[in-house]
């Protein structure tokens, strides 16, 4: 069961437990983390539940495909580690994984 870390824009960190097999986004509406809306459940149409991997996890974690990749056009604040919490499926090897929460525009 992996400790996700969620850092909020004011610098808040929010460790929440996850189940492996379900997504950061799951994770993050479960425990109330604000700043991930999800307003398509999870349908990877929206990027209301963007977020940006920590470099360290960068790698684990991996890059966001074509799809994804064109839904991050409408998100602010994107950056070379962003990715949508909906497609980040977690495993017990994402331990500690952090994820910061962009500001809301």
């Amino acid at each position: 069961m992996p400790q996700i870390i969620f850092i909020q824009p004011d610098g808040e960190r929010l460790s929440v437990e996850a189940d492996s097999g379900i997504t950061a986004m799951e994770a993050a509406r479960a425990n109330g983390v604000a700043g991930i809306d999800a307003d398509c459940s999870g349908a990877c149409a929206c990027a209301t539940c963007h977020v940006h991997v920590a470099e360290e996890w960068s790698a684990a974690v991996g890059g966001p495909n074509d799809e994804e990749r064109d839904i991050l056009e409408f998100a602010d604040e994107v950056g070379a580690t962003s990715r949508l919490s909906c497609q980040i499926v977690l495993d017990d090897a994402m331990d500690g994984l952090v994820l910061v929460v962009p500001a809301i525009a």
